[in-house]
């Protein structure tokens, strides 16, 4: 498919059916929200559940590093493993051992047994479990979905991350006042409910008609499989490092707005109310995600989008902090879903199904390098400007570099639009 323009092939038959009448698209869509959901919840739960039972410092950061560490390190091998097996058994396995990892410990502290180390095994299983499960829902969505419908669908995907990150938090912390176990329990049932669905999930048989040489080889080979793919596709390789720039930068900004608000006394509440408004923005960028593709041409987000964020970032600086600086936070997070849904649809249409697995995995895995450095680089510009509007102001030339480098981007400044016919 050549990679001027991505253009819809129209099927003769009958139209498609409406995404919410196809079957096997509902219940991707709920296992993963069900998935993300999940997730939240116990990355809030488990540092509390540390604290409630004098946990040290050392220990809520060993284990919260347990967890990320986890997720980020299962990323590439879970890619693999999406493209080598059958996909739905590869999210039943995931959210069975999920389920049962967080019912093992839900019985250990209901018969007063609290052990770190299981504590640490639970983590660890749910980290790397999660990991498993994402590459192989994404890889199954194309078999769900036909090509006229790709982009709308992975418009609605996008909020989902949003409403989980909106909802978790809160539900966990809630659901911990009343009892220790209610945060985990209420983990166990969304398993149990995620497995449920896949259950009677249905998906077309694959074949290996045009798999790469190393789709078959073992070790360390099949590993890189995935690597050596993207890097021969030129546009897809330059998205992976705009991913991981921006995604570092929003992850060194929130940490640097927190700081420069907590200089400033706000609130609790308020900087709750800060970070709510970042998940309202995401959601409301899925929404118009939709029109926004049909109006705008793929090499217009993209760019645009990153000149906004650069933006949005440098007003940020001229803010004191507070509810302001959050609804800022929150319009930049509109657009992220927009470039993010642009970028995610070409990705999907060019990857042959049998390394679809690999390529979620691979841009997984630059994801999570970017999350896990950037509130690191917030916490170092933060040191190194000394609080206040000199860190956000860094975050912002980050923004502004990458927003320089796609408009110089050829790849981006070309990047396929997806035209509907």
């Amino acid at each position: 498919m050549p990679e001027q323009e991505i253009s819809e092939r129209a099927a003769d038959g009958p139209a498609p059916v409406p995404l919410s009448r196809n079957r096997g698209y509902t219940v991707l869509w709920s296992t993963m929200f069900l998935s993300e959901l999940a997730s939240e919840i116990v990355f809030i739960a488990f540092p509390l559940l540390l604290l409630a039972h004098g946990a040290s410092g050392v220990e809520v950061g060993l284990l919260t590093s347990l967890l990320a560490a986890a997720r980020m390190i299962a990323n590439v091998p879970a890619g693999v493993l999406a493209d080598r097996w059958d996909r739905r058994k590869v999210m039943l396995l995931s959210q069975a051992v999920r389920g049962a990892a967080m019912a093992v410990l839900v019985a250990a502290l209901f018969s007063g047994v609290y052990s770190f180390p299981l504590l640490a095994l639970v983590a660890v299983l749910e980290g790397v479990f999660s990991s498993v499960f994402q590459p192989a829902e994404h890889a199954a969505l194309p078999q769900v979905v036909p090509a006229s419908q790709l982009r709308e669908a992975l418009s609605r995907n996008a909020a989902r991350p949003f409403a989980a990150l909106l909802l978790g938090p809160a539900l966990a912390g809630f659901a911990f006042g009343l009892h220790e176990l209610a945060p985990f329990s209420i983990d166990t049932v969304l398993m149990a409910g995620s497995f449920a669905l896949l259950w009677f999930l249905r998906l077309p048989r694959r074949t290996a008609a045009g798999a790469p040489p190393e789709t078959g080889q073992p070790g360390r080979e099949g590993l890189l499989s995935g690597f050596r793919w993207l890097l021969r596709q030129p546009v897809i390789r330059t998205t992976a490092v705009w991913i991981i720039f921006v995604n570092l930068a929003f992850h060194a900004l929130i940490v640097v707005i927190l700081v420069v608000s907590g200089e400033a006394e706000v609130g609790y509440g308020e900087m709750g109310l800060m970070m709510a408004c970042f998940g309202v923005g995401g959601l409301l960028g899925a929404l118009v995600a939709g029109r926004l593709h049909a109006a705008l041409p793929a090499p217009v987000i993209i760019v645009g989008s990153s000149w906004v964020f650069a933006v949005i970032a440098l007003a940020m600086a001229a803010v004191p902090g507070g509810i302001l600086l959050g609804v800022l936070l929150g319009g930049a997070a509109v657009f992220l879903p927009v470039a993010n849904t642009t970028i995610v649809t070409y990705q999907l249409s060019i990857a042959p199904d049998e390394v679809r697995g690999r390529l979620s995995g691979v841009v997984g895995l630059c994801a999570d390098l970017a999350g896990t450095a950037g509130p690191m680089a917030g916490g170092l510009m933060v040191a190194l400007a000394g609080g206040g509007a000199e860190s956000v102001l860094m975050c912002a030339a980050i923004l502004g570099a990458v927003a320089l480098g796609a408009t110089l981007s050829p790849a981006l400044r070309r990047f396929p639009t997806w035209r509907d016919q």
